[in-house]
């Protein structure tokens, strides 16, 4: 059987297409209604990686005690939240409370899919010597491809899938305007312009996180934005 994944999601039909389509691509899916039931289900045997949805049959804040109890279980399984809500307040939440990607149910199972391969990838990546070769360096940013990791004046950056591939086309030409939609193409996501304007705002605090003074994510208004190393200090 294929890697190991748990859906935890209180609409059966959402639950069973999303499981459906991901046998199909070779995962080994279990399925969950409600938190108790998950949780009882992860002590006795953690998933390869959780897709958790927030609201859950009663409990409007459910899925985000889950998140917790199974970051409590583990600090390495990738964790997606697969949502509608799709709230700044509530993104921020689930990325505090240890997930790796939040993705709102319009996306594409495509998409989905995509992401999922990519934090597998970046799973069996970590457990390999990093290759000096693989990395980006722009001033004080040092970028792991391969792992999707990101480093600013050598201390970690935590960012979610979506947010390193945003951070990787800005670098990837420094100094080079990209617009909206050519982010959203290089993160592969399809939202509004006021969704790519939010991660950007996320992106800048975490690095503000580890670097006060960061201003290297300039915003060329009527464009998009662009990474200039040299504003960084």
């Amino acid at each position: 059987m294929g890697r190991r994944i748990a859906i935890v999601e209180d609409e059966p039909a959402i639950r069973d297409n999303y499981a459906e389509a991901l046998i199909q691509q070779g995962y080994e899916v279990t399925t969950f209604a409600d938190r108790q039931t998950a949780y009882a289900a992860f002590q006795q045997r953690l998933p390869e990686l959780a897709i958790i949805d927030i609201g859950l049959a009663d409990e409007p804040e459910g899925g985000f005690d889950l998140c917790r109890d199974l970051r409590a279980l583990s600090t390495a399984i990738p964790i997606i939240f697969l949502t509608a809500r799709d709230s700044e307040l509530d993104t921020v939440s689930g990325f505090r409370l240890g997930a790796d990607d939040y993705l709102t149910k319009d996306i594409g199972l495509s998409h989905l899919q995509a992401r999922i391969a990519a934090l597998f990838r970046r799973l069996d990546l970590m457990k390999t010597p990093v290759v000096a070769e693989d990395l980006i360096t722009q001033g004080e940013l040092v970028l792991d491809r391969d792992r999707m990791l990101v480093t600013y004046e050598n201390k970690a950056v935590a960012l979610t899938v979506t947010e390193f591939w945003l951070i990787h086309s800005l670098v990837h030409f420094v100094g080079h305007v990209k617009t909206r939609e050519q982010l959203m193409q290089a993160a592969n996501i399809y939202v509004d312009e006021d969704t790519i304007s939010s991660h950007i705002k996320r992106i800048r605090k975490k690095f503000q996180l580890v670097s006060r003074d960061f201003s290297a994510i300039e915003t060329v208004y009527g464009l998009g934005y662009r990474w200039m190393e040299s504003q960084s200090k």
